[in-house]
């Protein structure tokens, strides 16, 4: 992908700071960002294959530990996939009952541990609808007059656009955008 002129105003996806992109693809405002977010998400993968890998590999113990009322800690650690000193810390706190039957037989409430993690359900926010452009032509910009007025290639006016979702209505052969969001995408050049 080429560079234009212009300076397209971002927020990087991974520190939040605020740059100036050459490219309408660039997502981080340096090389090391761009590392941090590939490392971070490798991980974030492998989290997700370890757990898999946990369940696959102890499907019958939990199979087995699902029909049981209390649990040792290490099948606890199977069954809901968190840390010993996790499931000790709760127990410390008070938060999961415990019984210990001597050492190294401390049981657990499956029910109580259950119940910690129980499924809370998020209202959904009402998606917004996007605006119909209502628009006259005199207030609306041309794709061709856009490109003059920044110097931005036609390709690149497209893809900012569609990127954007700024409205665009087509009355004949000219395509117009709004001069108010035109203005405001295009003003830092």
């Amino acid at each position: 992908m080429g560079y234009s002129h212009l300076k397209i105003p971002r927020i990087c996806e991974y520190c939040s700071k605020p740059f100036e992109a050459k490219t309408v693809s660039t997502r981080f405002c340096s090389k090391e960002c761009g590392n941090k977010s590939g490392k971070e998400k490798k991980k974030q993968v492998k989290e997700v294959e370890r757990k898999q890998q946990i369940l696959i590999d102890n499907a019958d113990t939990i199979a087995k530990i699902q029909t049981r009322p209390y649990i040792s800690i290490a099948e606890a650690v199977i069954l809901f996939g968190i840390s010993k000193n996790t499931i000790h810390r709760l127990i410390k706190s008070g938060k999961i009952p415990a019984v210990n039957l001597g050492q190294r037989l401390t049981r657990v409430s499956r029910s109580n541990i259950e119940a910690m993690f129980s499924v809370i359900e998020l209202p959904e926010k009402p998606k917004e609808q996007p605006k119909k452009m209502s628009y006259e032509p005199n207030e609306c910009y041309t794709i061709a007059e856009v490109t003059d007025k920044f110097g931005v290639s036609l390709s690149t006016v497209n893809k900012t656009i569609r990127r954007l979702g700024v409205p665009r209505r087509q009355i004949g052969k000219y395509v117009y955008v709004p001069k108010e969001q035109i203005d405001k995408i295009f003003a830092s050049k």
